[in-house]
């Protein structure tokens, strides 16, 4: 049976890569937020998670690591009933393996009142 998930990930040595929470905003923003950087975003779930899974690779990569190094993530969601849309997306991300995760439904995220995800990880390489 697939599952989005992984119950339990041992890991036995190596270099841990935590990636910060990421969106379907552009990764490097403003502080404070300027509304006008987000108006490209898409609306949907499904667009949405590409682009997250996208923003979480780059970080990955930066870091020398990639989906398969992933052991666990933390995906905020918006609205729980777009649950199914964000897993279709995510299994094409994480091919060979799953992390463990969590998932939250919440208010709102931070960055933007129009993001309907976020998603933070945790790699190990070496």
């Amino acid at each position: 049976m697939w599952m989005p998930y992984a119950p339990a990930i041992k890991v036995t040595g190596g270099s841990t890569i935590y990636c910060a929470g990421v969106t379907a905003a552009p990764v490097y923003h403003h502080h404070p937020h300027r509304p006008e950087e987000f108006d490209d975003m898409p609306k949907n779930m499904k667009e949405q998670a590409i682009l997250v899974m996208e923003n979480l690779k780059k970080g990955l990569e930066a870091a020398g690591a990639s989906f398969k190094d992933v052991i666990v993530c933390d995906r905020f969601l918006t609205d729980m009933n777009q649950q199914d849309d964000l897993n279709k997306v995510w299994n094409d991300y994480f091919t060979d393996h799953s992390p463990a995760s969590t998932t939250v439904q919440v208010v709102r995220l931070a960055t933007d009142p129009r993001c309907l995800l976020e998603v933070n990880a945790i790699a190990v390489i070496d």
